[in-house]
């Protein structure tokens, strides 16, 4: 039996998968690790006017071009970020998203998530 070969990534392919990697995993952390700079006050430029909308967009945008390059290749040390399913060329852009949603582990970590960019937006909302 031979097995037919993967189908080729497209450009529209490349994009979603980009877009699913910065938006579902690298805003939700960076913004996280921004806030958390600006509460212990680790940073200068965060302070900067749109410094922390500058960090979170460059991290996310590096996270979402090596996750995908890096993960298939150390899958031990990218397991937990990365996600074969956002390269899947067969699926849409909206399939992709709901069979992520529908893995057990998604749930937890988007409330996960959630709960500390509460608590994070609380502790700098309260700073003066």
């Amino acid at each position: 039996m031979t097995a037919s070969p993967a189908p080729e990534l497209t450009n529209r392919d490349h994009l979603e998968c980009f877009a699913l990697y910065a938006l579902l995993q690298g805003v939700p952390f960076y913004s996280a690790v921004a806030l958390t700079m600006k509460l212990i006050n680790g940073s200068e430029f965060i302070g900067e006017p749109f410094g922390a909308a500058n960090f979170i967009a460059m991290a996310s945008t590096l996270h979402a071009l090596a996750t995908p390059w890096l993960g298939p290749k150390f899958p031990r040390f990218f397991r937990h970020c990365f996600e074969p399913l956002f390269a899947d060329p067969v699926l849409s852009f909206s399939e992709k998203v709901t069979r992520w949603l529908a893995q057990p582990g998604t749930s937890l970590r988007l409330l996960s998530n959630l709960l500390l960019l509460s608590a994070l937006a609380v502790g700098v909302a309260g700073m003066q």
